[in-house]
């Protein structure tokens, strides 16, 4: 792999630097710092000529920091004359922005994807996207990957978790559900809730049975948490027997972590590192789990040209 470089932003060096590990080379050597302004400073401190560079940042939140940053360095390893650049992009920011669903507003997914190309990515590797439809807004090569696997791997060392049904919070993450439902052979069940304002929701019931079963709810990020509560609370007037929740995308803005404190029949939230988790968020019920491996056999497949298509499970 003399020819694979991997680089990282601010974002997410940890899980690059685990990413390494996995793929044992080393972390490549790049300054991503600031002007005195405040203005992004970026020097790659390797030759990267004719390499295939993959750099690993989520657009997480600072997400306008984190996301011009990846910009600025891709532009670096444009005219540093990399062979191929890849942006490794865990948690891909802006995602809820991808339709018009009120008048004069934008679709922001799709200006990101512009900014990403033009700024000189050849192809875009991402996890669990918020909508799938953003893989159209490229008119670059995708990869997307799911953390089904991850989760699917965790919860069967658990052998206490017996009559297992998937919940799917809304009807936007049924699909997600079903794909988690059939990979773990468990049932599975949707609640159905009407949004009172943008930050809350009433949950109005719940299909499938859920009563005296272990109920595993699945999405792709959680934010302030409360819709998670609404949704454990429902779960448990229905008499479902235990809680936990599977979200790939541990965003825990707002009161987060006091909701999730407050959510006494939550027992366990169990997230990934597409975001790092930092120690003013960290709880006894919030388990991090790394994509590292996932992620680092994804980029082994895409620099030797071959199929990454089993990974998409």
């Amino acid at each position: 792999m003399d020819k694979l470089a991997i680089l990282s932003g601010n974002a997410t060096p940890d899980l690059a630097r685990k990413i390494c590990e996995y793929l044992k080379i080393k972390l490549s050597d790049a300054f991503v710092g600031r002007f005195s302004e405040g203005e992004i400073r970026v020097k790659i401190n390797e030759n990267v000529r004719g390499k295939d560079v993959f750099i690993v940042q989520s657009t997480c939140p600072p997400s306008n920091d984190n996301l011009m940053e990846l910009l600025v360095m891709m532009d670096a390893l444009k005219r540093s004359s990399a062979n191929r650049i890849t942006a490794v992009i865990p948690y891909f920011g802006y995602a809820r922005q991808d339709r018009k669903d009120q008048p004069r507003v934008p679709i922001t997914a799709k200006l990101v994807a512009n900014l990403l190309t033009v700024a000189g990515a050849n192809r875009i590797l991402t996890m669990d996207l918020h909508a799938g439809q953003i893989q159209g807004f490229f008119d670059i090569p995708v990869d997307h990957l799911f953390a089904v696997g991850v989760f699917k791997d965790y919860f069967a060392s658990n052998q206490q978790l017996k009559d297992l049904v998937i919940v799917s919070p809304d009807v936007g993450s049924i699909k997600m559900a079903r794909a988690y439902a059939k990979r773990v052979g468990a049932g599975l069940a949707i609640i159905d809730k009407r949004r009172l304002t943008p930050e809350s929701t009433e949950v109005v019931h719940i299909m499938g049975d859920v009563e005296g079963k272990n109920i595993i709810i699945v999405d792709d990020l959680i934010a302030t948490g409360s819709t998670l509560n609404e949704a454990v609370e429902a779960l448990k007037k229905a008499g479902a027997k235990s809680v936990r929740a599977a979200i790939s995308h541990g965003i825990l803005t707002g009161a987060a972590i006091q909701n999730i404190d407050k959510c006494k029949h939550l027992e366990e939230l169990v997230i990934t590192d597409s975001i790092p988790l930092d120690k003013a968020k960290q709880h006894a019920r919030i388990k991090v789990l790394t994509v590292a491996e996932l992620l680092g056999e994804a980029i082994k497949r895409i620099h030797n040209e071959e199929s990454v298509s089993s990974l998409f499970d």
